[in-house]
């Protein structure tokens, strides 16, 4: 999202004032802290770039659960992505603790949703591959229902 904002200045050169257009630029994860979980080196880097393109301070990535785990405990999340399976360790106790925490968290995983407990049908499912950019709308989104059902 871009906002635009119109500032007048004063040329000194010419003495007279005049408008200048300042691209500002507002990015929807400034100061949102996001806790990455994926095991999966180059999806895991991708996604911190374009998370950390959109201006937020991520955790991670966290490739095990206990690495996820010590994040999580390290300090604030506002949000999480998640990957369910890492190298064979499922990160269930992680969505779990989000979850009771009311942290909002996005699952990407190459499990369908039809795999998944119950207790997580409602939150947003994306499944590998996908695309970056394409979680990263939802992440704003996740975090501004959670907020309204706080």
């Amino acid at each position: 999202m871009l906002l635009f904002a119109a500032k007048e200045r004063t040329s000194p050169s010419l003495g007279a004032k005049h408008r200048m257009n300042d691209v500002q630029t507002t990015r929807p994860l400034t100061g949102k802290r996001i806790l990455v979980v994926e095991d999966e080196y180059y999806l895991a880097d991708d996604l911190v770039q374009t998370l950390r393109s959109e201006g937020a301070d991520v955790a991670g990535p966290a490739g095990t659960l206990a690495q996820a785990e010590r994040l999580l405990a390290e300090g604030t999340i506002d949000c999480a992505i998640l990957d369910i399976n890492l190298r064979g360790e499922m990160a269930f106790p992680i969505a779990d603790r989000l979850s009771d925490a009311g942290i909002p968290f996005l699952i990407a995983s190459g499990y369908s949703s039809s795999h998944l407990p119950e207790r997580f049908s409602q939150v947003p499912h994306f499944q590998k591959p996908y695309d970056p950019n394409q979680l990263l709308a939802l992440v704003p989104h996740a975090m501004q229902g959670a907020a309204q059902g706080a």
